[in-house]
């Protein structure tokens, strides 16, 4: 039986499967967490993946391994392949001035849209690139090369130090802000533009591409962004919707064709598989749950409870949850907020659903801007820690006007980055048709529109700090 092991290096830990190449099967797994901040030293990364390499019993017997990673985090190595500052993960918004600088430079948003498929926001690379150069000159000045954290973590997995070995994959690199999903290659001139000079960046290696041995001998997989190894995990294809409920929320969809949505609301980028992979992308999903539970001062099942003993809409209570700002839309000082409140309406389970309703109301908004852009939306998979919240699963439909599907609990980004290695190894055309998504449940609602509706009303509300 050959063995293949996916990595997720996220931003919370890195967990590691390894699965039967042929059928998938689960054979054993690892975890280990990451340190907290929104800006870590990659070596954090590397000493994590060591132990939850040796939490699941090692990978002396994997025949190849891909890792998925947290997407745009900006790793600047010098000439002699050392870190030169920690790395600035996606979820800084110190570079939200720097965004602003560079779309006016560039001539506004749908110009970059047109570019990169994208216009860019605090998360991209491309923006703190900028900030770097703006805020640490020096620290710039000695950049020859940028990697995303799973561009790094592969390329320590090959035991290089050659800045010619980094490699990348397509779905991470048209996160960056200076890759085309349309030419499928780097612009280095908004490198330049960010940063003052080129720099050595990553080779793109195809989905099904060798990046590398291990020391060991292990095939290496290009690896992939987060949200497209999920992609991977579940199966999707074209038509297929994932929303991911966790430290971010996010709506991706698999297209045929690249987007490029001037508004920013869609970020256009690539897949793992050779398609593409619009998705829009909430700063504000669990935690906005976790807040309204300590708010509450009760557990998840809880919140949970108290949710559904209230009714749909919340009796005209409304919450806009951003509670840390926001990327979609862009507003990183914005502020959360309730509105609608009554004496009949300041309850706990009232709180409770207005909480429930608002995050998944900021998803259904990114939803809509995916069919504003014609990408197909047909079926829905709900995924991530907050998809198993019996009342997130049974408001869901309600909110988003479709039947949604949660498949069984899994490490879907790992599990995606599982089956580009079985890939990778088996030299095929086309990714092994196992799947890990196991069993799913779908959930049914009647739509509710006057939640979105009462949504929409106040939620522009928030967009400046008082």
């Amino acid at each position: 039986m050959a063995l293949v092991a996916g990595v997720d290096s996220s931003t919370q830990s890195c967990k590691i499967v390894v699965r039967d190449a042929e059928t998938g099967a689960l054979v054993r797994t690892g975890r280990a967490s990451h340190p907290d901040g929104t800006e870590v030293a990659p070596e954090r990364w590397w000493e994590a993946f060591q132990a939850a390499a040796a939490d699941a019993g090692g990978l002396d017997d994997v025949e190849a391994l891909a890792v998925g990673g947290q997407q745009h985090g900006m790793v600047a190595l010098d000439a002699e392949g050392r870190v030169i500052r920690d790395a600035l993960l996606w979820n800084d918004t110190r570079s939200a001035p720097s965004a602003l600088d560079l779309i006016d430079e560039l001539g506004g948003g749908q110009a970059w849209a047109d570019a990169i498929g994208s216009v860019p926001v605090a998360s991209l690379t491309v923006t703190k690139l900028r900030w770097l150069r703006d805020h640490e000159p020096q620290n710039a000045a000695r950049v020859a090369a940028v990697a995303l954290p799973h561009d790094w973590l592969t390329w320590r997995l090959a035991g290089s130090t050659d800045l010619a070995a980094l490699t990348t994959d397509r779905s991470d690199a048209s996160g960056t802000g200076y890759w085309s999903p349309f030419t499928e290659d780097y612009r280095r001139d908004l490198l330049e533009l960010a940063l003052g000079h080129d720099a050595v960046l990553p080779t793109v290696v195809a989905p099904h591409a060798v990046a590398g041995r291990t020391p060991g001998g292990a095939l290496l997989g290009p690896g992939a962004g987060d949200n497209a190894a999920a992609a991977l995990g579940l199966g999707l294809g074209t038509g297929d919707v994932a929303i991911s409920i966790g430290t971010s929320g996010v709506v991706s969809a698999i297209s045929a064709r690249p987007t490029a949505d001037g508004s920013g609301m869609v970020t256009g980028f690539a897949d793992a598989s050779g398609a593409y992979l619009p998705l829009a992308c909430t700063l504000n999903a669990s935690r906005v749950l976790d807040a309204a539970a300590r708010m509450l001062g009760v557990d998840h099942a809880g919140l949970s409870a108290l949710a559904l003993s209230a009714p749909a809409g919340a009796d005209g209570l409304v919450h806009i949850p951003y509670l840390e700002g926001e990327r979609t839309p862009n507003r990183p000082d914005a502020t959360g907020a309730l509105h609608g409140m009554r004496l009949a309406n300041t309850t706990p389970a009232h709180l409770a659903r207005a909480a429930v309703e608002g995050m998944l109301c900021a998803l259904a908004d990114g939803l809509d801007a995916l069919r504003v852009l014609g990408v197909p939306v047909e079926r829905v998979f709900l995924i991530g820690g907050g998809a198993q919240s019996e009342a997130v699963r049974r408001i869901a439909p309600a909110v988003l006007g479709l039947d949604v599907t949660v498949p069984t609990p899994g490490e879907y980004v790992a599990d995606g980055a599982a089956r580009q290695a079985a890939w990778v190894l088996s030299g095929a055309d086309t990714p092994p048709a196992w799947s890990a998504a196991g069993e799913s449940e779908v959930y049914t609602a009647e739509p509710t529109p006057q939640v979105r509706e009462q949504y929409a009303a106040v939620r522009e509300l928030t967009a400046k700090r008082p």
